[in-house]
């Protein structure tokens, strides 16, 4: 779908969404421009990502498709081709900043690089607004493990704790997948910001590059919390796996515990059980008493001393 934005009489904005080989054909010859296709926007490497040629930009930024359709968070490139008269996006997934951008651009009269700027500039928000998010679930989870009740509930209720750590485990790797996405993002508007703003010097106004220097500074300071992000996450997923090693710890705890304090009475009743002809006890008239208070004692006996040396 090929959708036409106009400032001044004159075409400055065109979104391409979903598009075909042969709608970018089309639009390549409408417009003067060499528009790249979906192949060439996925490659990673910068070179492919940063070009800049006869006074065209050619810019891929991989994105998160977060249409309100869409529950995955898989990233989809978002293409630029910018000149100082028209601005091209070519994207491959409904996102919702863009109808905000859409309502941005045709309130006022805007030139192409400020069509630009307005778009990374609605990136780096959400970005942001993501980090943020991924934030208040950190200390979510961060609560929950830690948190004194989890601490008591792990003598009374460990199926319970297990379940949750396990589901825990699960809600952390889903935010390391979702904060990777992000990095991808800002990663390579890190670079691209930088790049833009170099071999543009020329034809850029005054207030595009300034603009373009706030937003590098943002992008800067986005990637540096998300460092310290990440670096929370990991410690989050090695706390969950410590406390499930405590609990795998405390179940084979109880299996020694329960193994050896079974040996002495199971000893005990291996020896009046051999059934001797002359064994003095069983003709005892309190020997079956005896024999079972031994048994107890000999099963208490160890229980005190796994108490006394602290194991339970």
């Amino acid at each position: 779908m090929l959708t036409e934005h106009q400032s001044g009489g004159k075409t400055v904005w065109v979104d391409l969404l979903n598009p075909t080989n042969e709608e970018i054909g089309k639009a390549c010859g409408t417009y003067g421009l060499d528009i790249p296709p979906r192949e060439q926007l996925e490659e990673i490497e910068f070179s492919s990502r940063l070009q800049y040629e006869d006074n065209v930009f050619t810019l891929s930024v991989p994105v998160t498709a977060h249409s309100k359709n869409q529950d995955d968070d898989a990233t989809t490139p978002l293409g630029f081709v910018l000149t100082r008269d028209i601005l091209v996006t070519v994207r491959f997934a409904q996102l919702h900043t863009f109808e905000a951008i859409t309502t941005r651009v045709e309130r006022h009269e805007r030139s192409a690089p400020d069509i630009f700027l307005v778009i990374l500039e609605a990136m780096i928000d959400y970005g942001a607004d993501r980090l943020e998010e991924l934030r208040t679930e950190a200390f979510r989870i961060s609560q929950r493990i830690f948190h004194k009740g989890m601490r008591d509930q792990q003598t009374y209720n460990v199926a319970q704790v297990n379940s949750m750590l396990r589901d825990t485990l699960v809600e952390i790797g889903d935010m390391g997948e979702r904060l990777s996405h992000i990095r991808d993002t800002l990663l390579v508007l890190q670079r691209a910001i930088p790049f833009v703003t170099e071999h543009g010097d020329e034809w850029l106004d005054s207030a595009i590059k300034a603009r373009l220097k706030v937003a590098g500074k943002d992008v800067r300071s986005l990637n540096e919390y998300e460092g310290h992000l990440n670096t929370k996450i990991q410690f989050l997923l090695n706390a969950a796996l410590g406390f499930l090693t405590t609990e795998q710890n405390n179940l084979f705890k109880v299996l020694t515990i329960a193994s050896v304090v079974g040996i002495p009475p199971v000893l005990v009743a291996g020896i009046y059980g051999m059934n001797f002809h002359f064994m003095p006890e069983l003709n005892w008239t309190f020997g079956y008493p005896f024999g079972l208070a031994l048994i107890l004692i000999s099963g208490v006996l160890p229980l005190l001393w796994f108490k006394w040396r602290g194991w339970w």
